[in-house]
């Protein structure tokens, strides 16, 4: 009786031991699937912006940490200097051959900076393609700096030097980068200026907030609108681009805002945070990951969106 117990007990442990044995290994060598989306991932880029120049992604190793653990993402490219509508229908031809290569039939769209009214108008005139709109410091309700700018009088010399030097280094950028597009500095500027963000927003107001600094609807259309932003202009004294965003948050006074956009400004849809401390550039991880010492890894902030995506079925 002894031995059938003794049998009986080793032949036990041994099964469980194959079964913990079989869980480490499967878990192991599981894929992760937590930025696994229902729905591809579409990034598109802000003012001067791209998807790749000189080896530097514009999303600076954000795509590849999604990918990596389940999602699809598609890095866009649009006109860096011009009207949201142009960058918005030029977006609209991109989206329709991601749809076409990937058999899906919506996408999730993130923007960053002039990125965010962009996706907001492909979500306006084609909702049929999209699942839901993220904004990151999407120039929602325009930019202080912007109207600065437009303080130069219209139709002077000093408009004219200032318009031909920025269409000529957005020039430069489109062909470093193999854009193809035509820039127009003027047009980008009236679209992010206060005056033309509300005329944009009249005609597509889904996901704006009534309020000077409250939430939007949330849902649109049966689309999720999202947003997130930072609110440090200066993060790290290592990033060459802190002393730029310094200078340009001097255009807001009093304002919280991360360099160029206003944190009540970039509202739109769930609010997820106004306040981390990055500035305009940390939101895109760049310069070259360089961040705020004691705040979330910009790429960590994706990743949990991404997530939160997959989690709502989108």
């Amino acid at each position: 009786m002894k031995k059938i117990i003794t049998r009986l007990t080793l032949l036990m442990a041994m099964t469980f031991a194959m079964q913990s044995h079989a869980w480490f290994w499967d878990s192991w060598f599981q894929p992760s699937t937590y930025t696994k989306t229902k729905y591809p991932i579409v990034l598109a880029h802000g003012l001067l912006g791209f998807d790749q120049l000189l080896g530097v992604d514009y999303w600076y190793k954000i795509p590849q940490d999604l990918r990596s653990d389940g999602a699809t993402v598609y890095v866009t490219q649009v006109s860096n200097t011009n009207y949201t509508e142009v960058r918005g229908e030029q977006l609209i031809s991109q989206i329709e051959n991601i749809l076409a290569v990937s058999g899906a039939s919506k996408v999730n769209l993130i923007g960053h900076s002039h990125g965010g009214p962009t996706i907001r108008y492909v979500a306006s005139v084609r909702p049929d393609l999209v699942a839901s709109v993220t904004t990151v410091a999407g120039v929602n309700k325009g930019s202080n700096t912007a109207d600065f700018l437009r303080q130069i009088p219209e139709g002077s010399a000093l408009e004219g030097l200032a318009l031909g030097i920025v269409n000529a280094f957005s020039s430069v950028l489109d062909f470093l980068s193999g854009g193809g597009y035509t820039p127009d500095a003027l047009g980008a500027l009236t679209s992010l200026s206060t005056e033309g963000a509300l005329a944009f927003n009249a005609q597509h107001p889904q996901g704006i907030p009534t309020s000077a600094c409250g939430e939007g609807a949330y849902v649109v259309n049966g689309i999720r609108y999202y947003s997130w932003s930072g609110g440090s202009p200066l993060t790290n004294v290592l990033d060459i681009s802190d002393a730029a965003m310094g200078l340009t948050a001097l255009t807001f006074g009093s304002e919280n805002n991360d360099g160029l956009v206003g944190t009540c400004d970039s509202h739109l849809g769930q609010v997820i945070r106004d306040d981390y401390r990055m500035n305009h550039l940390d939101e895109v991880n760049q310069v070259l990951g360089l961040h705020h010492l004691f705040e979330t890894d910009p790429i960590t902030t994706y990743r949990n969106h991404a997530n939160r995506l997959k989690n709502a079925g989108l």
